[in-house]
């Protein structure tokens, strides 16, 4: 499978026509896409009932990314896995609709590895499922890395723009995870419909390879993400 979605899901006005029919933006929105990131939970503990609702509001094959707290990433830098007990037992409450956690690092964090395989051990004595890590550091890309989030089971963002330079995903080669922020400038640039087709056929490469693909896009601040990410949708049903 193929997931591609945006990062959010609010419908702006001007896209409202794209997502016909009665409910919530959620409810739209997962009639349309398969999939979706929700970043929200980076800046805020949701309660338990709000993630059951999000699960009940959407329909059977729908799945989640869920971006872990910047308390872990950022302010506690991966130093305190403890503190997953804090975040965990809420999210698990998508049940099965939690697709992917999503671990976005601070550009200088770089990999030390006690500290990190101390909390991927923590997290995956906690949490069997997908998860993904998005460094930004280029000390996490090397081979040696890799091998480790590999044996942890962790893929490595691809993200557009790169840190390093490239899109391609690492580590854990069951699960591609993609996120396009907007190039040349992130959060705002359109991709452009030749790109977007020639990348489909990445994605279905890496599907054919035996991967769960995720792709998000996170260029929402003038609303370039849904008309890419409905392009993309569309390409990837005509591969």
């Amino acid at each position: 499978m193929v997931y591609v979605g945006c990062a959010g899901w609010s419908i702006p006005h001007t896209h409202a026509y794209l997502f016909p029919g009665n409910g919530a933006h959620l409810q739209r929105y997962a009639r349309v896409f398969p999939a979706v990131e929700i970043n929200s939970s980076f800046y805020r503990f949701h309660r338990s009932s709000t993630y059951v609702r999000w699960a009940a509001s959407t329909p059977d094959g729908f799945r989640f990314a869920v971006k872990v707290h910047r308390n872990l990433t950022h302010f506690k830098r991966l130093r305190h896995p403890e503190l997953l007990d804090e975040f965990l037992p809420a999210v698990m409450q998508l049940g099965t609709k939690l697709g992917v956690l999503l671990v976005q690092l601070p550009p200088s964090l770089a990999f030390e590895q006690p500290i990190v395989e101390r909390f991927f051990q923590e997290l995956r004595d906690r949490f069997a499922g997908q998860v993904a890590v998005e460094p930004r550091h280029a000390s996490w890309f090397v081979p040696e890395v890799d091998a480790i989030l590999q044996a942890y089971r962790i893929a490595r963002v691809a993200a557009d723009p790169s840190p390093v330079g490239d899109l391609e995903p690492g580590g854990w080669s069951h699960l591609r995870y993609v996120r396009l922020h907007g190039s040349p400038i992130r959060y705002r640039s359109s991709y452009s419909t030749a790109w977007l087709e020639a990348f489909s056929h990445a994605l279905r490469r890496w599907e054919a390879e035996g991967a769960e693909v995720w792709c998000i896009f996170n260029n929402t601040a003038e609303g370039a993400a849904i008309p890419n990410a409905l392009m993309l949708w569309r390409f990837l049903r005509s591969v």
